[in-house]
C-alpha cells in the first residue's frame, strides 16, 4: 500500500536530476558508476568534437536548402538549427552511450534503489552483469522501436510549422530522456515497457521536468559526460519516492 505524506528528496523532476549530482558520490555506489561515466565521457566527446568541426558544412547545406528570394530567413534560421543540433546530437549520443552501457545503467540503479531503501548493497559478479544483457538489450530495442516512427513524425513538423513545430520536437526530447532513464528501475522489476509508459504518463509534470532537465544539462560541454550516471540516480530516487510503491506488490 502506498505510504501518505512520505518525504521526497526533491519537489520535481529537474530537482531530482540535481540530486542525482550528490547521490553519484555516495560511498558503495561509485564504483558502479565508473563504466557509464567512461562509455558517456568517450561518446560525448566525440560527439562533440564532431559537431564542432563540421558545423560549418551543416550551416552551409542549410544555406544551400534556402531559395536566394527566403534568403533573409537565414537570420532566423541559424540559431533554431544550431539549437537543433545540440538536441539531436545530445540525444542520438546519449541513446547510443544507453545500448552500450544498458547492463551497467541497470546495475547502478538496482545498487541506487538498494541505498536509498536502506538495504546494504552486495558484491555483484562479472555474471552478474553479462546474465542481464539480453534483458537490457531488449528493452534498449523496445525503446528504440517506439522512438523511431514518432522522431520522424515529429521532425517533419518540427520543419514545417515555425516555432510550433520546435516546441513540440522539444517536449518529445523531453518525454523521450524521460523514458530513457526512468526506466531503469522498471526494467529492473521487470514491470512492462507499456507499464512504465502509463505510469509516467500519470505524472506527466515529473517526467517533462526531468527529461527537459537531463537535456539541457546534456548540451552543456564538460558536464554533459556525467549527465548519463546522474540522471540514471536522479531517476532512481525519483522511482522510489513516486512510483515503487505502487509496483512493488506487483513485481515480486
Amino acid at each position: 500500500m502506498k505510504t501518505m505524506n512520505k518525504e521526497t528528496l526533491a519537489n520535481s523532476g529537474a530537482g531530482y536530476f540535481i540530486k542525482g549530482f550528490e547521490l553519484i558520490k555516495q560511498k558503495g555506489i561509485r564504483r558502479f558508476v565508473f563504466i557509464p561515466l567512461l562509455v558517456n565521457l568517450l561518446l560525448f566527446s566525440f560527439a562533440f568534437y564532431h559537431l564542432f568541426v563540421e558545423l560549418d558544412v551543416y550551416m552551409s547545406m542549410l544555406d544551400g536548402w534556402v531559395p536566394d528570394w527566403l534568403s533573409w530567413l537565414s537570420t532566423f534560421l541559424w540559431p533554431i538549427a544550431v539549437l537543433f543540433l545540440l538536441f539531436m546530437f545530445s540525444f542520438v549520443f546519449s541513446s547510443v552511450a544507453n545500448w552500450i552501457a544498458a547492463p551497467f545503467n541497470g546495475l547502478l540503479s538496482e545498487k541506487m534503489e538498494l541505498m536509498l531503501c536502506g538495504k546494504s548493497i552486495p558484491e555483484t559478479s562479472t555474471l552478474d552483469v553479462i546474465k542481464d544483457i539480453p534483458r537490457t538489450l531488449s528493452r534498449e530495442w523496445s525503446k528504440l522501436a517506439y522512438y523511431l516512427p514518432r522522431a520522424i513524425g515529429f521532425f517533419i513538423l518540427y520543419w514545417l510549422l515555425p516555432v510550433v513545430g520546435q516546441i513540440i520536437w522539444l517536449l518529445f526530447l523531453a518525454w523521450m530522456m524521460a523514458v530513457q532513464y526512468k526506466d531503469y528501475p522498471f526494467d529492473n522489476h521487470k514491470i512492462s515497457f507499456y507499464d512504465m509508459r502509463q505510469a509516467l504518463k500519470r505524472k506527466q509534470g515529473l517526467s517533462y521536468s526531468f527529461g527537459i532537465t537531463v537535456a539541457i544539462f546534456s548540451m552543456i560541454p564538460i558536464v554533459n559526460l556525467i549527465v548519463m550516471p546522474v540522471a540514471i540516480c536522479g531517476a532512481t530516487a525519483l522511482w522510489v519516492d513516486h512510483y515503487r510503491d505502487d509496483f512493488i506488490d506487483r513485481s515480486y
